[in-house]
């Protein structure tokens, strides 16, 4: 008997037999040659939705690849994507796992967009409001470049938790009660050795106030301040709106002074009569310059004549071309409040940092602390100093410079690819880079446009008190260099649509900072 021949199979048959039930995924969906980020992209959107939740298990490399019909390479890629991103991890037998899901929820805005400006015009007004921070993490963007996002992905979990069972297991019922509005006496021990090992601060713990933040810090020191009849501090310029927003709200004036490529210009400081200056003299927000050596001494000098100076050394950790720079406290405590936190080393949701005051103003930063929340949560605090004391803190920050770095030099490989004539500044630290241009559009319109294309970007004029310095701050930390290479692909896109558009405002060139 002749052997039958088995018929080909028709369209609709192929269709069952190349897709498969975990999200109704369909490979012809894909483009040639895009199989691993299509999957990626729809994984992603899964997660976004809520379809993939955290704790969410994904079908092995092996089984999704025999129901798509394609090579198990196509799968793996797309899972590395993800967990680069830090949205999956593998748990050994478990599988591998969402961890994180990307920001689903859509900023409403004030009013329908027009068709000749798209959602986001609100948001990036020339003016922005206190909200704007706020409306910006909520908007949803594919590539999320927002400066001062540290790589939560990186977030010690194993060692955290390994802490956290340590410190439960050695707690007593009583140290569950309230604690020293002042700080737990373990977390001030370990931030001292910490300080005096990284920054150069020789300090006595009994003096370390732990607060929440550096933004909790800036108000507890407005408000003994004001109590002392000061009503400014001044702030760099070009420098953090958030910071000038703080300040602001607790009733300081904040008069700008000018930043140069040596920092901040101190003869500029003392004509303008502040009796205070905030500065980030490590790693200046947003340039990146170091404040220099004769600048430095011109500060300390000007302090020593009775000056306050707020150091916020928000990112001094995260240094890759450059010597380390010793924080202005170290060399003189009279007359500098230093603050640093854990926000950019391990995450913002900890809210702990920690605010050393000059001589003679421990009592009242630390009455301000009682009345405003009688102390920071006390189990994160002995958590971390544990951590800190374990060395677990310093492993994780030598993991971070490498990521950083990886992804620092992937988006300057980006920003000559797709950026032509763009000037980076503040490459050699920190967790952002600052982009000007010899000749573009308003930096609000860029940002809008990128928004438009899917990505979140920060305009320099934002940080300027002035409002004239013009281009972009870009976040890199938290971004995977895939991701970043996507999104300055498409902040060069439209740019160039902008640059063609007839009705575009100029700005006025940005040459780097003389010196």
């Amino acid at each position: 008997m002749a052997r039958m021949r088995r018929a080909k199979p028709s369209q609709d048959e192929e269709s069952v037999t190349s897709g498969s039930d975990f999200l109704q995924l369909d490979v012809r969906d894909a483009p040639p040659g895009g199989r691993a980020g299509w999957l990626a992209a729809r994984l992603r959107l899964a997660m976004a939705d809520g379809r993939l939740p955290v704790g969410s298990r994904l079908p092995a490399t092996r089984v999704l690849a025999a129901e798509l019909r394609v090579s198990r390479g196509v799968v793996t890629e797309a899972y590395q994507r993800l967990a680069e991103e830090g949205h999956l991890a593998g748990r050994g037998r478990a599988g591998t796992v969402v961890v994180s899901v990307p920001v689903a929820v859509t900023a409403a805005p004030a009013s329908a967009p027009s068709a000749d400006r798209p959602p986001g015009g609100e948001v990036f007004a020339v003016q922005p409001g206190p909200e704007v921070f706020e409306a910006m993490r909520a908007a949803t963007a594919r590539v999320d470049l927002s400066p001062g996002r540290p790589d939560l992905a990186a977030f010690p979990r194993t060692a955290w938790l390994r802490a956290e069972r340590s410190v439960l297991g050695e707690l007593s019922a009583a140290d569950l009660g309230y604690g020293d509005p002042g700080g737990a006496e373990p977390l001030r021990l370990a931030v001292a050795a910490w300080l005096a090992r990284y920054r150069g601060i020789r300090v006595d713990p009994g003096e370390v106030l732990v607060v929440a933040g550096v933004s909790q810090a800036l108000a507890l020191v407005a408000q003994v301040l004001a109590a002392e009849g000061i009503g400014e501090v001044a702030v760099e310029d070009p420098g953090s709106l958030g910071v000038r927003q703080h300040l602001n709200r607790w009733g300081m004036a904040t008069p700008p002074i000018p930043v140069d490529a040596e920092g901040v210009r101190v003869e500029e400081l003392r004509a303008s009569g502040a009796p205070a200056v905030l500065l980030t003299p490590a790693h200046q927000f947003p340039t990146g310059v170091v404040l220099g050596g004769r600048r430095r001494r011109e500060v300390l000098r000007w302090a020593g004549e009775g000056g306050l100076v707020l150091e916020d050394d928000y990112d001094a950790e995260h240094r890759y071309d450059r010597p380390p720079v010793p924080a202005l406290r170290a060399t003189l405590a009279e007359g500098v409040f230093y603050a640093g936190s854990v926000s950019k080393l391990l995450a913002p949701a900890l809210r702990v940092g920690w605010l050393l005051p000059p001589p003679g103003y421990r009592d009242a930063l630390v009455a301000a602390k009682r009345y405003a929340d009688l102390g920071n949560a006390v189990l994160p605090q002995l958590v971390l100093a544990r951590l800190m004391e374990s060395g677990d803190m310093e492993r994780h920050l030598r993991v971070l410079r490498r990521r950083h770095q990886r992804r620092r030099d992937a988006m300057i490989a980006a920003i000559r690819a797709h950026l032509p004539g763009a000037v980076v500044h503040g490459a050699a630290a920190g967790l952002h880079l600052m982009v000007t241009f010899p000749d573009a559009v308003a930096d609000t319109e860029l940002a809008e446009a990128s928004f438009a294309r899917g990505v979140k970007v920060h305009p320099l004029s934002w940080h300027s008190s002035r409002g004239d310095r013009q281009g972009l701050v870009l976040g890199y930390a938290a971004v995977a260099p895939g991701v970043i290479a996507e999104g300055i692909a498409l902040v060069g896109r439209a740019l160039r649509d902008l640059r063609r558009r007839p009705s575009a405002v100029p700005l006025r060139p940005i040459a780097p900072p003389a010196g």
